[in-house]
């Protein structure tokens, strides 16, 4: 029976009821239909003949059209046992029915990635799904992302773990739907950048020889041994609690190259310290780090496809600095950068 839910607070800043791209929010959004659907499908969340309360729903990221995140917080009443709070992220995306990001969530949990995994690297854990809301749960963890924390004292020894973490995940033979190849990285660049010269025409021959640039690099990496990689790592998908990591969001796992996850993350950090340092080599000793603990574990043949992987990514981030007001002064550093590094300066 579904309990009173009329004082439950909704946080929806962003308008995600109305979004007509994603219609199943407005349930999703309504405390009195939420409290229903966790009754019918996560009642045993609260054990045997315990209640589940619904304490408040917030949207917490909102993407127009394409994807939202809405934590639910919960208080689970089990008999004989003190009430357990905790909160649930539920994640709905376009054209999904959320039983694709459950399965895949599911299959690394099951593949050594659980709480109790002995390195300490795991997924949040996975709950199940809510058809009517086209939508799949997870439970939140708590931690502080590994982008805080490369700063600090003993960034060294975080980003080995992390590079350990990666490995752990090429390692993990989980199946993927899709495949990345280099050929669609830089696909990507030929697709973005150009934009770039369209806001700067001045800069239409700097982005034409560093894409030629690009096409050489991507053109010297070997065809890899490809195997399960998350292809959107960085340091913002890494909870960090103690010595335990936790990996989140692989909306994007697919086959490839496993450099491209290291590479990518290599390129996130270099643009992460010209962004907040002013200098790009600012945090290089932990890209160092990093790139030896990985080709420690991983083959010293890795290195230039990490390498190159890091450099395709800083150029994207050329584009990407486009569309975030607070970023757009950094657009021409980051060409700058990407012509020394690629060597494309006249």
């Amino acid at each position: 029976m579904s309990r009173q839910t009329l004082s439950v607070p909704v946080s929806d800043p962003s308008g995600a009821a109305s979004d007509a791209e994603l219609p199943s929010l407005r349930a999703a959004l309504d405390p009195t239909e939420a409290q229903r659907q966790f009754d019918e499908r996560m009642s045993h969340l609260a054990g045997d003949g315990g209640p589940l309360y619904l304490r408040a729903i917030r949207v917490v990221r909102h993407k127009p059209g394409r994807r939202c995140v809405i934590e639910y917080d919960l208080v689970a009443a089990r008999p004989e046992e003190p009430p357990e709070n905790f909160t649930l992220l539920g994640k709905v995306r376009a054209r999904r029915f959320g039983k694709s990001g459950y399965r895949m969530l599911r299959s690394l949990w099951d593949a050594g990635f659980d709480a109790e995994a002995p390195d300490s690297i795991s997924v949040p854990e996975p709950f199940g799904t809510i058809s009517k809301f086209r939508m799949w749960l997870q439970r939140k963890e708590p931690g502080r992302t590994a982008t805080e924390l490369l700063v600090e004292l003993g960034g060294v020894e975080l980003v080995r773990r992390i590079a350990e973490a990666a490995h752990k995940i090429h390692r993990a033979d989980v199946p993927a739907e899709r495949r990345h190849t280099m050929a669609d990285e830089l696909r990507i660049l030929h697709k973005r950048l150009p934009e770039v010269a369209c806001q700067e025409p001045a800069w239409e021959r700097r982005i034409e020889r560093l894409l030629a640039a690009c096409d050489r690099l991507g053109g010297s990496v070997p065809e890899p041994r490809a195997c399960g990689v998350h292809r959107d790592f960085y340091a913002d998908q890494v909870l960090v609690r103690g010595r335990r990591l936790v990996l989140l969001d692989f909306d994007l796992y697919c086959g490839g190259d496993p450099a491209l996850d290291v590479g990518n993350f290599l390129g996130h950090v270099t643009e992460q310290s010209l962004r907040t340092t002013g200098d790009y080599s600012a945090l290089a000793y932990l890209e160092r780090a990093m790139e030896e603990r990985f080709v420690e574990l991983s083959g010293e043949g890795t290195r230039h496809a990490v390498r190159a992987y890091s450099a395709l990514t800083l150029a994207r981030h050329i584009h990407l600095s486009t569309l975030f007001p607070e970023r757009r002064h950094l657009t021409g550093d980051l060409l700058d950068l990407c012509e020394e590094r690629l060597e494309t300066r006249c």
